[in-house]
């Protein structure tokens, strides 16, 4: 059964939930920090979040089973202790950059973006690791760098909308700007789930479009209705509402987001790990 064989692999599904919401949430502070007026306990208490799910994915990756059971994806040990060690110097770096913002400012910026590169490093590592060779492992870090994007975008999103219930002459930038990004990051990964399922690209190959109506259609159809449309339709809505400062309103769609961003990528991973099936 489709959903038994998902189940199997919810190691891999919490890692890229938890690496998403550390690696994405950071990304955004680094992004806010340069780019916008946000304030600075915004962005301090959105990098320690990030510092938290790091942490949490990094446990999460050391309990990875060795096997993928059933799955075309096949595993290379190879890249485990690189990632994990990336994975391990994001979460102390991102630390060490949140102390320095308080008592050495001028050495906070060039640490998180040391912290962001081994972010990066992290997913390359993954991709690597279970890609199934070279062009596998672009396509799956593709994949990873989108989901990343989308999981800690919303949620650094949320939380800066929250921001503004308890600051209200926070200037509307910051909000645009996310909210802005997010859209931009939620159409790329349409584009890609249509150029991905119209080619049947993943390590289980496939006809074109044939992903649509076979056994997985269910979850490929609400990877592509949950996770891409509705949220590309909401953050939209989030984009108009915070334009004219309808702040709670934002706040009120990002956060349902929230929800149903989380959704898709636990569908795109599950079916990745579980399948080899690129959406």
């Amino acid at each position: 059964m489709p959903a038994a064989q998902i189940a199997q692999n919810l190691a891999f599904i919490n890692w890229t939930v938890l690496t998403g919401l550390a690696l994405g949430s950071y990304a955004a502070v680094v992004l806010l920090r340069r780019r916008s007026s946000a304030t600075s306990g915004f962005l301090g208490f959105v990098a320690a979040c990030a510092v938290a799910f790091g942490v949490l994915a990094w446990l999460s990756d050391g309990a990875l089973p060795a096997s993928l059971g059933a799955s075309p994806v096949a595993l290379d040990v190879t890249w485990d202790a690189p990632r994990r060690s990336a994975l391990m110097a994001f979460c102390a770096i991102a630390s060490l950059a949140l102390v320095a913002r308080r008592i050495r400012p001028g050495v906070a910026g060039p640490l998180e973006l040391i912290a962001l590169v081994a972010g990066i490093l992290t997913l390359i590592c993954g991709a690597l690791a279970w890609g199934g060779g070279s062009l596998g492992a672009l396509g799956l870090l593709v994949e990873l760098t989108v989901l990343t994007a989308a999981t800690g975008g919303v949620f650094a999103a949320m939380i800066l909308g929250h921001w503004y219930l308890v600051t209200p002459k926070l200037p509307e930038a910051p909000l645009l700007l996310l909210s802005r990004t997010l859209l931009a990051v939620i159409s790329v990964q349409l584009v890609l789930f249509v150029a991905w399922v119209g080619s049947g690209a993943g390590p289980a190959g496939g006809v074109p479009f044939g992903a649509l109506t076979g056994d997985l259609a269910l979850f490929v159809w609400l990877r592509l209705i949950v996770g891409l449309v509705f949220p590309l339709i909401v953050c939209w809505a989030a984009v108009k509402t915070a334009e004219t400062r309808s702040m709670e309103s934002a706040t009120g769609l990002l956060y349902i987001n929230v929800g149903t961003i989380a959704a898709g990528t636990i569908l795109a991973a599950g079916l990745y790990f579980g399948f080899g099936l690129l959406v």
